[in-house]
């Protein structure tokens, strides 16, 4: 029996897919198909498939022409396949050719004529095509339009007025944002928006309420939230791999002159307690050292929490400068991500037996802003939301930023 073996992401299955798993099948007696999976695509810099593993691997499945599917998660794991499955020939499509003449050592590798005139990239860029309006008050913004390049079909561009856009990116002040996302709810944008949305809780429940009402997509923008080595960590400490959570600490700073800390980091500082510990705590203190005194500006500003059966603490500084990492302790061990922790590719499960450490590498390409383009595009497109941030946290985010506005549980240096 001759066992051929192909792979790819298969998003939006067309015919040209088709045809090739045809000719595929057609060079042996048994067929292995690799569906790649969301992660190793991220890690190849496609980041963004408009359908999800299990929606690719049924859409091959279906197809009748697969004997056996498998998941593919890393570099190097076709030289272990073909040898685990005793693989005959190798073959991929003739945009490949010549990428995997290394594998002749292993077996045969046929590259196969692709089907003019068709792609997925196509596809989804025919399926996307939102145009963003970009408001900002800060030079930071330009980050966006050279992250926009590598997500198909989306485009963005400075404006005054966005009412010939899909949707809107709010880059601006704190104060400003309510009044904002407000006006363009209701001229029927899409919205994405630096968070807090708003700095009073009543505020950002009205927002979400509107938008709800609305049937349009209210998205904060938090890029670590949309980040995978921040969602795996979060994934393995819901897991208890560390054991029960007893502690979660976050610091976030940079030299910034005349940026008030806890409007700049808080939301980000916040994302980890309250992803991992809900929003229900049961006491805060707020600690704090202006710049400007007249207009409540912090240059450092610490917060601690108690919660039922954990604290938390976050420190955020505009005007002073520590180590910003990010420590999840547990009753079995501990997560330990480097700084700057927003920004991670990287973090490791630490024990008191030093030989159970594990590390975890993931890709982050650009600033991270991709992610959180792709996850705001498929939302307004597919309706999908994998529920990176609650409105529950988005509330909660709001009125730590309204105690403090206000002096509630606050101590000033």
């Amino acid at each position: 029996m001759v066992k051929v073996i192909t792979y790819g992401t298969y998003d939006y299955l067309h015919y040209g897919h088709i045809r090739l798993l045809e000719r595929a099948k057609a060079l042996g007696d048994y067929l292995i198909v690799g569906v790649t999976s969301d992660d190793y695509d991220k890690s190849r810099g496609k980041i963004n498939c408009g359908q999800s593993l299990i929606e690719r691997i049924e859409a091959v499945r279906a197809t009748g022409l697969a004997d056996e599917i498998i998941v593919e998660e890393y570099d190097g794991q076709k030289i272990d396949d073909i040898k685990r499955y005793g693989i005959d020939i190798f073959t991929l499509g003739s945009d490949w050719e010549g990428k995997f003449d290394y594998l002749n050592e292993f077996c045969k590798v046929v590259y196969l004529p692709r089907t003019e005139g068709v792609s997925s990239s196509e596809i989804r860029a025919e399926n996307k095509k939102i145009s963003i309006g970009v408001l900002s008050d800060y030079k930071s913004s330009e980050k966006l339009f050279e992250e926009c390049k590598y997500v198909n079909g989306v485009s963005a561009q400075y404006c005054d007025d966005y009412l010939d856009f899909d949707a809107v990116y709010f880059v601006t002040k704190p104060e400003k944002r309510y009044g904002d996302v407000k006006k363009a709810l209701f001229n029927n944008k899409n919205v994405l928006c630096e968070a807090p949305f708003a700095l009073k809780s009543e505020q950002c429940i009205e927002l979400l309420k509107i938008a709800k009402e609305r049937n349009l997509i209210l998205f904060p923008s938090i890029k670590t939230a949309y980040m995978t080595a921040f969602n795996r960590l979060i994934l393995l400490a819901e897991s208890g791999k560390i054991g029960d959570i007893i502690s979660v600490d976050a610091t976030c700073t940079s030299i910034r002159p005349n940026r008030r800390s806890l409007f700049t980091w808080g939301s980000i500082a916040l994302l980890p307690v309250f992803r991992l510990l809900g929003t229900n705590y049961i006491s805060k203190q707020i600690v704090t050292k202006y710049f400007d005194s007249e207009r409540k500006a912090d240059g450092f500003t610490k917060i601690d929490f108690v919660f039922d059966k954990a604290v938390a603490s976050i420190k955020v500084a505009s005007d002073a400068k520590s180590e910003g990492e990010l420590i999840i302790t547990g009753t079995k061990g501990y997560i330990y991500v480097p700084a700057p922790w927003w920004k991670t590719d990287y973090f490791e499960l630490r024990y008191e037996n030093s030989t159970e450490n594990r590390r975890y590498f993931y890709q982050l390409d650009g600033e991270g802003i991709r992610y959180e383009i792709v996850a705001f595009a498929n939302q307004i497109n597919r309706g999908y939301n994998p529920g990176y941030l609650s409105d529950d946290i988005l509330v909660a985010i709001s009125k730590v930023m309204e105690d403090y506005n206000e002096g509630k549980d606050l101590f000033v240096l």
